[in-house]
């Protein structure tokens, strides 16, 4: 139950834009075991699914409710609610730079916290001026997009501190795949299947993209945590410190009244607690 829990917590964070799956997956401790598992799936096959099908199932819970509710929250509530994913990103801080906290720190690792705080910082500017919508149309090149989309996804919400859902807005693809969630979900509850197959048209092709990606990016990962761990983990520390001010930049964020400060304040804390209890040490 503790890792469905993780895993609904890491899908939230994938499906809002501007907050990382893979920065909820540090914070909690078990990201690194993530990357561990999915590049060496088929060398410890039950251990490996005894840990990732928990999460994948939290995932899919909460990407298919973050479909149909979580737009309500960020839009009746957006301080608290993003004050909230802040905590979730901070609480797991702590663990994180005790991994490093022993070892003397060399200028090449501030450069790699740097780096990857103006990477996030950056592509957060970015994201406002470059949204549009795309059309789907029903071809063969299309279904080469929408796989090709899948694994830039993937990649994107694996790295911690990139949104992957970001980078779906930014291309156009975003809203296209949330309503064809949305859609299908619909679908199977009332027997559409012809709802059902034309969704279908645009999730497999992003859905094996998205596996491949993963795939992909986690054996990259695996190689720099094994190569290079303290700056990896530098990099990380620059990344977490970047996701609040990423939060903040692509929330739009209405006026901050007491009343918000107060209530944003007391979700912040919740969302710390809930991280560094959720965090394996």
């Amino acid at each position: 139950m503790k890792n469905i829990f993780k895993g609904i917590i890491i899908g939230i964070a994938n499906i809002i834009p501007g907050v990382s799956g893979g920065t909820m997956a540090v914070s909690m401790g078990i990201y690194d075991k993530i990357i561990h598992c999915i590049s060496n799936f088929f060398t410890e096959i039950k251990k490996n699914i005894l840990f990732l099908a928990p999460l994948a199932l939290g995932m899919v819970i909460a990407i298919i409710a973050s479909a149909f509710g979580m737009e309500y929250l960020f839009d009746t509530f957006p301080v608290q609610t993003n004050f909230m994913f802040i905590g979730l990103i901070l609480g797991g801080l702590p663990s994180i730079y005790g991994k490093v906290r022993n070892d003397s720190v060399r200028i090449g690792h501030i450069i790699s916290a740097v780096v990857f705080f103006m990477l996030v910082t950056g592509m957060a500017l970015l994201n406002g001026s470059s949204v549009r919508e795309t059309r789907i149309d029903m071809s063969f090149v299309q279904l080469i997009i929408l796989f090709l989309i899948g694994i830039l996804a993937a990649a994107t919400m694996v790295i911690p501190g990139v949104s992957g859902s970001m980078i779906l807005l930014m291309l156009g693809y975003y809203n296209i795949i949330l309503e064809s969630i949305k859609e299908s979900a619909m679908a199977v509850i009332h027997l559409n299947p012809e709802a059902i197959g034309k969704n279908l048209f645009v999730l497999i092709p992003f859905g094996i993209g998205i596996i491949t990606g993963v795939v992909l990016i986690s054996k990259i990962i695996e190689f720099v945590f094994r190569k290079f761990t303290i700056y990896a983990y530098w990099s990380i520390i620059g990344l977490l410190i970047a996701s609040p001010f990423a939060i903040i930049i692509v929330g739009n964020l209405p006026e901050i009244t007491p009343v918000r400060m107060l209530t944003g304040a007391v979700t912040f804390i919740v969302g710390f607690l809930i991280s560094d209890k959720l965090g394996e040490k």
